[in-house]
């Protein structure tokens, strides 16, 4: 059963489900919207790059009403660091919502010349958009409830996985089939990754360090992000280490491969140095976010490159039946 839902997964991603001719009039629709998605992509990492400096920097509040900001579009009275923060913040999260509902438009417009699934991705996008912008105004009049937070930064990774899926289905492969095991592997690297982060975010929207260090409480929150390191570095590591033991593996593979592997040992010892300086350092704080974000994105894009492949493997193993 898994093994048939996988090959589903993997043929649609691999446009098998469409006799997908590459001409100018279908190409350039999609070429454009590849385009827009990695810059919305790029757009979202920087969004919650600076979402984790508004949180440690205590700007989560800096704009008391939503969804403007002291009653303005922009509050030139008002301005400080803590509120630019928390008004740029806004700003870009707009910035996003308003291309991906470009990309929805777009999708849905030119669906004819383009992958089937690909509208009702764009569709998923948009949605996860407009439930993180309730999350966004209630994370204000809910004063920055700790499980709103949470769920907050979830929906962000939700959404900008979701980016990096399009992104890597929409650009052109021509798979080996030489992947093997390793997208059941990758696969579980991401999820455990995913939530390694939501972790990472209880531990910050509840301030467990600090709790924990100062009067020993919430530790086994901040316990359970510590611990979490484990399994999510494990997995990683054995998708980098199969990586280099598979020597006709594609190079964009192994190019993702080695992505993560750097990534996850930057994000420990960022994670080391956050924790011996108790938060005290902002940038390492917001580094060690941003990391674990990039990570987790190089780990969804090996696993769409890896069912891509796997596609051709299956394709290979039936023509020789």
């Amino acid at each position: 059963m898994a093994e048939s839902v996988l090959q589903n997964l993997a043929d649609s991603l691999t446009f098998r489900n469409r006799n997908f001719v590459i001409s100018k009039q279908v190409s350039e629709p999609q070429e454009r919207i590849r385009r827009l998605v990695w810059r919305i992509a790029i757009a979202t990492l920087l969004l919650m790059a600076v979402g984790s400096a508004t949180r440690v920097m205590n700007a989560g509040l800096a704009c008391p009403d939503w969804p403007l900001c002291y009653g303005q579009l922009v509050p030139t009275q008002q301005m400080n660091l803590q509120v630019f923060l928390e008004w740029f913040h806004r700003l870009d999260a707009s910035l996003v919502g308003l291309s991906t509902i470009v990309l929805f438009g777009l999708s849905w417009w030119h669906r004819r010349s383009l992958p089937n699934w690909l509208p009702w991705v764009s569709t998923f996008a948009l949605g996860l958009i407009f439930f993180q912008g309730v999350l966004g105004g209630l994370t204000v009049t809910e004063l920055l409830r700790f499980d709103i937070v949470t769920a907050h930064l979830g929906t962000a990774l939700l959404f900008f996985i979701t980016l990096i899926v399009i992104g890597i289905a929409l650009t052109p492969y021509k798979g080996t089939g030489t992947v093997g095991k390793l997208p059941w592997i990758s696969l579980t690297a991401a999820i455990l990754v995913y939530l390694q982060s939501l972790l990472g975010g209880l531990v910050a929207s509840r301030w467990a360090l600090h709790q924990c260090f100062g009067g020993s409480q919430l530790c086994t929150v901040m316990n359970s992000h510590i611990v979490g390191v484990v399994p999510a570095t494990l997995a990683t590591l054995g998708v980098v280490f199969i990586a280099w033991r598979s020597p006709a593996l594609h190079p964009m593979l192994r190019q993702f491969a080695n992505l993560a592997g750097g990534l996850v040992v930057l994000q420990i010892l960022l994670g080391i140095a956050t924790l011996k300086f108790k938060l005290q350092v902002e940038p390492l704080t917001v580094a060690h976010q941003a990391v674990g974000a990039a990570l987790l994105g190089s780990l969804v894009a090996f696993t769409v490159l890896a069912l891509r492949d796997r596609a051709v493997a299956n394709k290979l193993k039936t023509s020789h039946l």
